[in-house]
């Protein structure tokens, strides 16, 4: 699996591993997050949608929605 950033994203990390470049690292780090949030976010939903059984989809779809913040109440 591929996983594309943005350029600021890659530009701050080739800095920060090959130029010692220090002080942007809490940066980087609520960055890297962010982009592992938006991967399971993504994961979850294609899951929602081509999981084998009925269950298995109604599990993502609810776990996708939670992740995503939307609240039970809003939910059908």
């Amino acid at each position: 699996m591929n996983v594309m950033i943005p350029a600021k994203l890659f530009y701050q990390l080739y800095g920060h591993f090959v130029l010692d470049m220090t002080g942007n690292e809490e940066e980087i780090k609520k960055q890297i997050i962010k982009k592992n949030d938006s991967i399971i976010n993504h994961y979850l939903y294609t899951k929602s949608k081509t999981a084998e059984t009925e269950e298995e989809r109604e599990q993502a779809r609810r776990e996708y929605l939670e992740s995503v913040g939307i609240s039970p109440d809003f939910r059908y």
